[in-house]
């Protein structure tokens, strides 16, 4: 038989695909034998050993069954989905779709959860320009914002409390069309029975306890995670000795920051192009 030879260091694609046939070899089993065990045919695996198909979550999650990999091609898979996002913020991410409350701060821009198609495609096509992002990058940033935002409509819904510092509204991003759809999506937001929604004004001065974007998730157990940036980095928190000072300082925020009338009476005046 006439087997393709794979290089595993080509691409992150290349690598699954070949960790895929060398475990199917170990076993002994032929593509007929493993696509029978997962579900799937023996010429769509050998798409994905070959490297010309990218797996999909469903399969990764398969192939680490019929294989008793554990989660390896789970985390392969994650690997090659959120390979441009910054450390720590895919698990945050895993995280986030499953907890409680969900508390957030955000600077300079609206936050993923909150944006509207527009405004986030504004933002991409704006680092794709720069070359900070492959068009491959920029799809998948895309992407995520609306597989986030699904977290929003899970039964139940998840409490949502976000502030957002005066500068997220007053920097335009597009054309004012796309700044008032994307005014118009923080009112409804608003409105919602499970959200709460404040601006932490310029005037809060030095009282402002943040200064960098910081999320505080609640778990189902009422465990604590924190998710915080810098420039280069994404760091997630998981003990409760650590987060728990972000969290007083969440609250320090809230309660400097207008009240929600306040806040949507802000962004109704923003959204009129009102000084």
């Amino acid at each position: 038989m006439n087997i393709k030879e794979l290089d595993p260091d080509s691409s992150p694609q290349a690598a699954f695909g070949a960790r895929l046939r060398r475990l199917r070899v170990e076993r002994g089993w032929t593509q007929d034998e493993l696509g029978a065990e997962m579900g799937y045919s023996s010429t769509h695996l050998s798409s994905i050993e070959t490297g010309r198909k990218m797996p999909t979550l469903r399969l990764a999650r398969r192939a680490d069954a019929a294989l008793g990999a554990g989660d390896t091609f789970e985390r392969e898979w994650r690997e090659m989905r959120h390979g441009s996002l910054l450390e720590g913020f895919p698990e945050f991410i895993e995280h986030e779709g499953r907890a409680a409350e969900i508390r957030l701060y955000e600077v300079g821009v609206i936050p993923g959860l909150l944006q509207t198609a527009e405004y986030a495609a504004v933002l991409t096509e704006s680092s794709l320009r720069r070359g900070a992002i492959t068009p491959g990058q920029a799809e998948e940033r895309n992407s995520l914002v609306t597989e986030r935002q699904a977290t929003l409509a899970r039964t139940p819904p998840p409490m949502v409390f976000v502030v957002l510092d005066e500068s997220c509204i007053r920097r335009p991003v597009g054309e004012p069309a796309v700044m008032e759809a994307q005014f118009d999506r923080l009112i409804e937001f608003a409105e919602l029975p499970n959200t709460v929604l404040q601006v932490a004004p310029f005037t809060m001065g030095h009282r402002r306890p943040l200064s960098l974007p910081l999320y505080v998730l609640t778990m189902p157990d009422r465990s604590l995670v924190s998710y915080a940036e810098s420039a280069q980095r994404g760091f997630l928190e998981r003990e409760s000795t650590s987060v728990l000072p972000l969290l007083t300082a969440y609250h320090q925020l809230q309660a400097e920051a207008l009240s929600q009338a306040a806040s949507v009476a802000m962004i109704k005046q923003a959204r009129k192009g009102t000084p």
